[in-house]
């Protein structure tokens, strides 16, 4: 199958995607954690049949791919770009590179955390080629746009967006693991494969991540309550 097929078929397969839950908590309830831990068996069986159709060169496989994690993969890659045009360009790029280089998998992680680590690393090129020509038009714009699109709601419209703008706040490396374990709800053991680190490296990652969180949270009503006094 050539990369222009592919293509191609991605292009028709957009409306045919199925939006994976995100974990919305740190701490979720038994009832929670039960549902996961079903999903993750779901996730499992089904990453086992896709790896299988893929290396056989089955266009069935690519597209069981895209239709399960097609849709989490655009959000991911939208909140690490701040772009949902150039989010569609690295979902594309990613299938296309997936068909391509399917033969080197090896099986030392999930397919799917493979394919993961194929977008991040697509991502990061994206932005290095973004930063190297300097776009700087209306940057207010691309400012706000940069900011990740939280999938567990906030209720009040005012914490989302301070919640939001601490994010983008973050450092890269931070920004992309509290996105991967809390937005889109994977697995330490999965962002270590996906990010090409130790699953305590995730862990530790996402701890100082969550601790300048809360310190950029807290900060203004502390000055809040400075003030009053």
């Amino acid at each position: 199958m050539g990369s222009a097929e592919l293509a191609l078929v991605w292009r028709h397969r957009g409306a045919a995607t199925c939006s994976e839950g995100a974990r919305q908590r740190v701490d979720a309830s038994p009832g929670e954690a039960q549902n996961r831990s079903e999903k993750i068996a779901r996730t499992e069986t089904g990453d086992a049949a896709i790896a299988e159709a893929c290396l056989a060169g089955e266009l069935q496989g690519y597209e069981q791919l895209y239709r399960l994690q097609g849709a989490r993969m655009r959000n991911l890659a939208r909140n690490l770009l701040g772009s949902q045009s150039d989010a569609e360009d690295a979902v594309q790029e990613t299938f296309l590179k997936v068909q391509r280089s399917v033969g080197s998998f090896r099986g030392q992680s999930s397919f799917i955390t493979w394919t993961f680590r194929i977008l991040v690393n697509t991502c990061y090129d994206l932005r290095r080629s973004r930063a190297r020509r300097k776009e700087q038009a209306q940057p207010e714009t691309e400012e706000l746009d940069a900011l990740p699109r939280m999938r567990a709601p906030v209720a009040h419209p005012t914490l989302r967006m301070a919640l939001e703008r601490a994010i983008s706040r973050l450092t890269k490396h931070q920004r992309d693991v509290f996105l991967l374990y809390e937005v889109e709800g994977f697995r330490h053991a999965e962002i270590a494969g996906i990010l090409e680190i130790t699953e305590t490296a995730s862990k530790n990652t996402l701890f100082q991540a969550k601790k300048s969180l809360r310190g950029m949270l807290q900060a203004p009503r502390s000055a809040d309550a400075g003030g009053a006094a």
